[in-house]
């Protein structure tokens, strides 16, 4: 039985519903995904508790999410260079948290292979954002970047693609996420009582650029037709070039969950519903925490461990998909 994630009316987690729902059919130029993963973000959060209803308002019953990675189970009229069972990433607007889900074809790109199903899943929002925040910061040799919230989805992803401009990072991050900064290059500050002094004796000379406020309502400036950038950061990803930390994996019928983890404001790198979960060394699934930052907190004693990424291989569904032949198939399931 398939399902989508709902909401008919404005609130919390709670909200959230589990809604029985069909495989789609596409329309001209469309594909429908069946989804693996889905990431989570925070101007989702903010869409659905009405803060900003009047930029982007619901119109009940609302789906949920923008991120997905998954297969491609079936192609509308007019689409070329995509075959049923290809392995896809992408964006939408309120609808990846779902089973399936139905978008132009170009809002998908083909993915890595190397690249786990959960950063794939949950990959666009912070990657697009994390890019025109760096874009317009103009990064470079002999200047210094102070990237807030540094352990976040889109922080993490800033301040890695501005180490490889060339600029120093310094990045604002809680204590235990210490480490793991300067794992990837950034310079950790703790922010707090007393961050101006800390940050002087980091950057006496100053700072040139800062990015800020980078997961407050991310959506409301993200081009959902703009896959350019998503390639680029999947190829790097994938080559390893830069790491995304992954928080905590849910099995997708948890998504109330998901969200409250989400919105404590605590977890250090994304959040991700999985449709069909595999269980990791040094990660949360199913809410057992065996999370990343106990392999990565400053412990001398600590026997060295791989980083987060290298310890995600992408094992989550099958390698093959098979179609989703007609309607008679999705009673099948439903029966």
């Amino acid at each position: 039985m398939w399902h989508s994630v709902q909401f008919s009316r404005y609130g919390g987690p709670e909200v959230l519903d589990m809604v029985e729902m069909t495989t789609p059919v596409p329309g001209s130029g469309e594909v429908v995904v069946e989804v693996m993963a889905a990431g989570l973000n925070p101007g989702e959060s903010s869409i659905r508790e009405g803060h900003v209803d009047k930029e982007w308002p619901a119109r009940f019953p609302a789906g949920q999410g923008s991120d997905f990675a998954g297969f491609i189970a079936r192609i509308g009229a007019g689409v070329t260079g995509w075959k049923t069972g290809d392995a896809v990433l992408g964006h939408t607007v309120r609808g990846a948290q779902a089973n399936f889900v139905t978008v132009p074809a170009g809002n998908v790109i083909a993915k890595p292979e190397r690249l786990a199903w959960e950063i794939a899943g949950s990959l666009y929002v912070a990657a697009a954002t994390a890019w025109q925040a760096v874009q317009g910061a103009n990064p470079g040799p002999g200047r210094t970047v102070l990237v807030h919230a540094a352990h976040g989805g889109v922080g993490v992803i800033a301040g890695q693609l501005a180490k490889r401009r060339g600029s120093r990072v310094i990045g604002t991050a809680s204590l235990d996420s210490f480490d793991y900064l300067r794992q990837i290059g950034v310079i950790p500050v703790e922010y707090g009582p007393g961050f101006e002094e800390r940050l002087r004796r980091i950057a006496p000379e100053g700072i040139d650029a800062e990015l800020n406020r980078l997961g407050d309502n991310v959506l409301m400036n993200v081009d959902s037709t703009d896959t350019t950038v998503l390639q680029k950061i999947a190829g790097l990803v994938a080559d390893r070039q830069i790491a995304i930390p992954v928080a905590a994996i849910y099995e997708f019928a948890r998504v109330r969950d998901a969200y409250r983890e989400l919105e404590a404001g605590h977890a250090h790198g994304k959040i991700v519903l999985c449709m069909m979960p595999v269980r990791y060394a040094h990660q949360k699934v199913h809410g057992i925490d065996l999370r990343a930052s106990e392999a990565t907190k400053d412990a001398p004693n600590r026997p060295p461990v791989p980083p987060n990424h290298e310890a995600l291989p992408p094992v989550i569904g099958h390698r093959h998909r098979h179609p989703v032949a007609s309607p008679a198939a999705d009673r099948s399931h439903a029966e």
